[in-house]
This record gives structure tokens, sequence and C-alpha cells, in this order.
């Protein structure tokens, strides 16, 4: 019988200017893949360039983690805007961390929208498309990160652009296989414990209780713990300590 394998990415380079975010250096020793922010939803160069360089010297992949113009509201809003102008706005976006990748003795291996660009993309057909349009014209050999059943997704996979799917250690799930909107019970979780036998119970049996007691399927590549909550550090190390104690491998998704 084979040993189960899993990634684990979190969300990084979220500080801004003298602001910080989240403990970046200690997430980087935990997890497998980190989400870069690219400047458009938090980080900005300096940051960027720094998260790059302690990825590369962990070994740790690096992803473009691209979202919408929205800094203020930290990407988490819908943004009704043109595909043409949102594939452009994601090359932009994949090219400068591409750049700080690079020059960290690396390179971009895979994409993840974030925040509300990545809940729209699971139904939004039209911005679903833009999404791979810039992914595939940017460079196709690069992996598109996603919730498991988005339409970005499928339409990715006709466009010849590899996927993989990802569960949020952290959130709670609608009996749909969607997240539970921010701000209603259930949707945030807080005890590292029983996260980390939430993502013992989904890599082992690939399911998952959702927010109403019921037992929903998802499949998972990779596994989220969102740097930016409280608890982040201890919550990630702990899914890690369950995982292997579980006989499960831990590996990035995408090299």
């Amino acid at each position: 019988m084979s040993t189960p394998m899993i990634d684990l990415n979190s969300d990084l380079g979220e500080a801004f200017g003298i602001w910080p975010m989240g403990d970046d250096d200690a997430m980087l020793d935990i997890v497998t893949s980190a989400n870069v922010a690219c400047g458009f939803h938090a980080g900005d160069p300096s940051v960027a360039r720094r998260t790059c360089a302690a990825s590369a010297a962990r070994g740790v992949t690096i992803g473009a983690h691209v979202s919408y113009r929205d800094l203020a509201g930290f990407g988490r809003r819908f943004v009704d805007v043109a595909p043409a102008e949102l594939t452009a706005d994601l090359i932009y976006q994949m090219g400068a961390l591409d750049a700080m990748a690079r020059i960290a003795g690396t390179r971009l291996r895979y994409v993840k929208p974030h925040g509300a660009l990545y809940n729209a993309i699971v139904h939004h057909e039209a911005q679903a498309m833009a999404v791979v349009d810039a992914v595939r014209t940017f460079d196709p050999e690069l992996v598109l990160l996603g919730l498991p059943g988005a339409v970005v997704l499928d339409l990715a996979a006709e466009a010849g652009v590899r996927t993989a799917t990802e569960a949020f250690a952290d959130r709670g799930y609608l009996p749909d296989g969607t997240l539970a909107p921010r701000g209603t019970e259930g949707a945030v979780l807080h005890d590292a414990e029983a996260v980390a036998a939430r993502m013992v119970q989904l890599v082992t049996t690939g399911t998952l209780t959702a927010v109403d007691g019921s037992t929903i399927h998802v499949e998972a590549d990779s596994l989220c713990t969102h740097g930016d909550s409280p608890g982040a550090v201890r919550m990630a190390a702990a899914v890690r300590e369950a995982l292997v104690a579980a006989g499960v491998g831990i590996e990035a998704f995408a090299r």
C-alpha cells in the first residue's frame, strides 16, 4: 500500500511597509509551498523579495498569490473587472513575483488566486477564463491551484493548464463543498488539535464534516493553513505533526 502524500501551503509575504503580518519565517519551517503575495492585496517589492529568498533557502516551492487590485480590502471584495483587464493584472503580478523568485535562485512553480477572486472563479466563468488565459499566456508549465469542483479548474484542464486542488485547514465547509462565508458560524476554525484531526481525516479518508454536520467528500493535493490568522504557526505545526504521526508524507505538489 502506497504512502499517502500531501502538500502544506500558506499565504505569506503579506506584510506591507512597516506593517507586519504573520510569522513567515516560522511558517516556512513547516510548509512545503509558499503562496507569496504579489502586491495587489498585500505585500510590497521588498517583502516579496525577502519572502522568496527565505523560501528558496528552505527549499519551499514558490507560488504567486494573485488578487484583484484591492489593497484596502485585502483582496476580499469582489471586483467586477473586465476579463482582459483581469488577465493583464494577473500577468503583471506573476511577472513581478517570478523576478523575485529567480534572483533568489529558483522560479515560480504555481499560481493560487487569493480571497474574493479565488471564490469568484468557482462559478464566474468569464473571470475564471481570464485567470486561465493569464496562466497559459505567462507560463503554461505553471500549476493552477484551486477549490475542488471550481469552474476555473475545468476550464484550465480544457486549455491544457495543469491543475491541483486544495482544502483549507482552518475553514469550515458548506454541504456543497464550498467554503462557509467569513462571518458565519463555523466559517473560521481556531482549535489547533481539532483542525489537525480534521486534516488527518481528509487526507486518509477524503471526507470532512460540513458546518451542518453532514459528511462531504473533498479531494485535495494541498492543505492551506492561513498565515495571518491568530495562532497560525501553532495550527500549522499541529497539522503537520498529526499528519506525519498518521503516516502521511509531506511534499510539494509542484516542483
